[in-house]
């Protein structure tokens, strides 16, 4: 039985349900007039069941006789946040035989449903989901979309976690999108929050102790997961992302900002939330993975919880964006002045994560845990992302930073890592549409918070020097309103670039990394325990050879990337002594696919990269 929000029952009937302890009589007002008392159940609960109320009923609820305010457990808003909610009866999937496929499987495209065409839809998504899949994809990820004020939103603002966002297509275009990418074998990510609640327009305190009085994040309130009525509260959180996984079909949770969770007991609400999430999947059938975002570099997040861990499948680990961001352009400034380029780049690329206990100079204090080389499929790993564009202050992806062919060699790092990997929408074929933070707020207090809030981040050194002036007037000027409609819309990637162009080899070259990824067993079983690195910082210069277990196959990868806008010649260890086929190549000079060349050194231009099989094609089983 649902215990949040709406359920639809047979005969037209519809269960609905609250917990709505600060009030001692709860109405269930209807659009239509109908005024229904609800029964006070244990613990705070309140429930009735109505006739006559099947999906398409507008409702809010008066409490003690004030309101009438929206449900906190709304399926859906479709005049948005401030009107009634709607009840809703989602179809049963219609791709009964899609089971899911492993996180070890996945190649992501993160995606914001807004900015990903100026049709700022589901509908819109679901249409490319053929061009998705064709340029390596295999599932994709949305960026949150409970309800937010407004229309656009990075959607880390939303004020209705069950609630998918009206202005996208509401839960019928959410749960459509999902069937659709199933027919293509397209896994469905969704991005979660439960570390806050969005500072406008929150109903949530209106019914009872839902958020923290306690505690406090730079982004709005979090939810009350250690005081009185917090079990609750954990059953609201833990529910909807039930709800998400069994109505509407997704196949996994990416947990915002697991870091910022507030949670001191004993018995931790993310480990419960991912117990309970690996239980359900087990009950549907279906691989069912959770994985959170975390800057702790906390290895004890993604091990099972008999082990001592949390229990999440995964983890995001930054730190291959920020040692690959320091290799290709040098930027030292703020949380890049922990890494070592290359060299950081080489143990992330082999064990993951690189701060282990290391003094970090912009925290002031070690970070991280030592830790042996974790799983492959354990970690996210990616070049680009909504954070590390957005929050970087002008919103520049690294197309605007550093030679549009640095993605050549990055797409192969990432993509034929021992990781699982993860590219922002439009950095297949390198994009250059600016990806910054917006809002539509409402409040005129909060949005001069958010305009004074992004004002105040300065940006890293390589955005800085896209500027003119250096001085803070320049800096403010360059930066975009987040306010301003004008900035969404600027954010919204032109497809049509991947046609033509370097863009267009960009697109194929991903397409080829990924079918290599698909079909050598070196490449998909995700083993860093079985890769090796080796590096040459005079000439910006990295080496990877990257094995299977022998019985699966006997074949190795090579993969030589410069770094550089210069011309090399690699002598490496790792390629040394073996006749190495060319899989694939790009700024290699007279190389080409299919050639056979003595394994002693390798000529490469600028950003050049090669693919190599370390085995002659007769050895190969």
């Amino acid at each position: 039985m649902t215990l949040h929000g709406p359920e639809c029952l047979p005969g037209g009937r519809v269960r609905f349900s609250v917990w709505a302890p600060r009030a001692n009589e709860v109405v269930l007002a209807l659009e239509d007039g109908r005024r229904i008392s609800l029964a006070a159940r244990k613990y705070g609960y309140h429930s009735v069941v109505v006739s006559e109320a099947g999906p398409g009923t507008l409702y809010r609820y008066l409490l003690d006789g004030k309101g009438p305010y929206p449900d906190p457990a709304s399926r859906s808003q479709p005049s948005g946040v401030e009107g009634p909610s709607c009840v809703v009866d989602l179809p049963k999937p219609s791709c009964t035989s899609w089971r899911g496929i492993p996180l070890s499987s996945y190649v992501i495209c993160e995606i914001h449903v807004g900015t990903f065409s100026d049709r700022s839809s589901f509908a819109a998504i679901e249409d490319e989901l053929e061009w998705l899949s064709k340029a390596g994809y295999s599932a994709i990820e949305l960026m949150p979309v409970g309800e937010f004020p407004g229309s656009r939103n990075w959607g880390y603002d939303g004020v209705f976690p069950f609630a998918a966002q009206s202005t996208y297509g509401g839960p019928y275009g959410l749960a459509s999108l999902v069937a659709a990418a199933h027919q293509r074998s397209i896994a469905v990510v969704l991005d979660v929050v439960y570390n806050h609640i969005g500072p406008e327009s929150s109903a949530l305190e209106h019914y009872g102790p839902y958020l923290s009085g306690s505690y406090s994040t730079p982004w709005g309130q979090p939810p009350n997961l250690d005081g009185p009525g917090s079990d609750a509260v954990r059953a609201f959180f833990i529910e909807n992302a039930c709800y998400w996984v069994k109505e509407v079909g997704v196949d996994g949770l990416r947990l915002d900002a697991v870091h910022a969770i507030i949670d001191p007991t004993a018995s931790p609400f993310l480990s419960e939330l991912s117990r309970t999430i690996h239980a359900l999947g087990r009950h549907l059938g279906r691989i069912v993975t959770v994985v959170g975002e975390s800057s702790a570099n906390d290895p004890l997040l993604s091990k099972p919880v008999e082990a001592g861990g949390t229990g999440l499948d995964g983890q995001w680990n930054d730190d291959f964006h920020h040692a690959a961001h320091v290799a290709v352009t040098n930027d030292r400034s703020r949380w890049f002045a922990d890494y070592d380029g290359l060299a950081d780049l080489a143990k992330a690329v082999r064990h993951g994560f690189v701060m282990e206990g290391r003094y970090s100079i912009p925290r002031g204090r070690r970070h991280g845990l030592p830790s042996p080389t974790p799983p492959g499929d354990s970690l996210v790993i990616f070049a680009q992302n909504h954070d590390q564009i957005g929050n970087a202050g002008l919103g520049n992806r690294l197309t605007s930073i550093v030679d549009l062919q640095a993605q050549f060699p990055l797409a192969a790092l990432l993509l034929l890592s021992p990781f699982v990997p993860l590219r922002f929408m439009g950095e297949e074929y390198g994009e250059t549409a600016p990806f910054a933070y917006f809002t539509s707020h409402t409040d005129p207090d909060l949005i001069r918070a958010v305009r004074q809030g992004r004002a105040a981040e300065v940006g890293s050194d390589s955005e800085l020097q896209l500027l003119e002036n250096l001085d803070r007037s320049a800096w403010l000027t360059a930066m975009l309103d987040p306010q301003d409609p004008s900035t969404f819309t600027r954010c919204i990637p032109d497809r049509s670039l991947s046609s033509s162009g370097v863009h267009s080899e960009l697109l194929k070259w991903q397409r080829d990394l990924c079918r290599l990824r698909q079909s050598l067993p070196c490449l998909g079983s995700l083993e860093p325990a079985r890769t090796q690195t080796a590096i040459d910082p005079n000439i910006g210069a990295i080496t990877i050879r990257r094995a299977a277990e022998p019985y699966l196959d006997a074949v190795e990868v090579v993969i030589v990337c410069v770094l550089s806008p210069k011309e090399a010649v690699i002598s490496s260890p790792l390629i040394a002594g073996n006749d190495l086929v060319v899989l694939l190549c790009h700024g290699a000079g007279g190389l080409t696919q299919g050639a056979v060349l003595p394994g002693r050194e390798l000529q490469l231009g600028p950003w050049g990269v090669a693919v190599l099989e370390a085995s002659s094609r007769g050895d190969r089983r």
